[in-house]
C-alpha cells in the first residue's frame, strides 16, 4: 500500500452462476484475487449480493464479505438494495481492511430501482489508508455536478458500481447497433468525468443476461487515458495509479 501510487481492483463479475440466489462465494474468491494482486480496495458492481431480497446490515452474506476482507487485509465496495432505519436504498457500502464498515453511499439518481427505493441526497466522499474516494452509483455517472462536488470535498478516486442497460431506451436511438453506441457513450462519459474533474475513476458493471441487456464493460480510467478496461467477460481489471499526476494535472489545467 502507498499514499502516493495505491493499486485499485475492479471485479466485473458473472453474477448467479455458482448459486441461483447469491454471488457471496464469487464475490470471496475476487476479494482473494485482488488480494493476491497486492490491490489495495476491490470494487463490485451494483446489486451484486443478492437476486431477491433487500438486506439489512447485520446480514450474514455482509458478516462473510467483511470477514473476507479482514482475511486478506484489503478494502471493499460492495452495492446492494438495503433497508437503513425503516426505508429501503440502493446503497454502496465500504468495508475497510479490518473487516469494519467504514461509510455508505445512497444512489441518488433513480433509473430502473424500484418505486419504493428512497433516493440519496449528496455524493459522499471517504478517507481511507491510501487515498481519499468517492462513491456514486450507475446512473449518477450522467450527472457531473455530482462528481465536481466530490472534487471539492477531495475526492482523489471515484468509484462506480453500475448495472448499466441499454436495451429498452437505446434500440430506437440506435437501430441496428445498440451495444456498440452505448458502450462508446459509456466509456465517453467515464473519460469526460476523469478529465473534468482531474482524478480517477473506476467503473464496474457485471457480465448477466436478462431480458434487459447489461452492458459488461469495466474500466480504470486517469484524466488522460483509459489505464485498464475489460469488454463482455469476467475477470478482474488492476491498475497502480500515481496521485501526484493530479498535482501536474492540476497546474496544466487550472480552474
Amino acid at each position: 500500500m502507498s499514499k502516493t501510487h495505491p493499486k485499485i481492483a475492479v471485479a466485473q463479475i458473472r453474477y448467479f452462476d455458482i448459486h441461483k440466489k447469491n454471488n457471496i462465494e464469487k464475490i470471496k474468491k475476487y476479494i482473494k484475487n485482488a488480494a493476491k494482486a497486492e490491490a489495495d480496495i476491490v470494487c463490485f458492481p451494483e446489486s451484486c449480493l443478492y437476486k431477491t431480497e433487500t438486506l439489512h446490515s447485520d446480514d450474514e452474506f455482509l458478516k462473510e464479505i467483511k470477514q473476507e476482507c479482514k482475511k486478506n487485509s484489503i478494502w471493499c465496495i460492495i452495492t446492494e438494495y438495503f433497508i437503513l432505519r425503516g426505508k429501503p436504498y440502493n446503497l454502496a457500502i465500504l468495508i475497510s481492511r479490518e473487516g469494519k464498515i467504514t461509510g455508505t453511499s445512497k444512489k441518488i439518481h433513480l433509473y430502473g430501482d424500484s418505486e419504493k427505493i428512497k433516493p440519496g441526497k449528496k455524493p459522499r466522499v471517504f478517507e481511507t489508508d491510501f487515498a481519499k474516494i468517492g462513491i456514486i452509483i450507475c446512473w449518477d455517472l450522467a450527472f457531473p455536478e455530482l462528481f465536481k462536488k466530490m472534487k471539492e470535498a477531495g475526492a482523489e478516486i471515484v468509484f462506480c458500481p453500475a448495472e448499466w442497460g441499454y436495451s429498452h431506451h437505446s434500440k430506437k436511438a440506435y437501430k441496428k447497433t445498440p451495444k456498440k453506441q452505448e458502450l462508446r457513450l459509456l466509456r465517453s462519459l467515464v473519460r469526460t468525468r476523469a478529465f473534468e474533474n482531474l482524478f480517477f475513476i473506476a467503473l464496474c458493471n457485471p457480465v448477466e443476461k436478462r431480458r434487459e441487456k447489461v452492458l459488461a464493460y469495466s474500466a480504470i480510467c486517469s484524466p488522460h487515458r483509459i489505464l485498464k478496461e475489460i469488454i463482455d467477460k469476467e475477470g478482474l481489471i488492476t491498475a497502480e495509479l500515481n496521485l501526484k499526476e493530479i498535482e501536474k494535472f492540476e497546474k496544466i489545467y487550472p480552474k
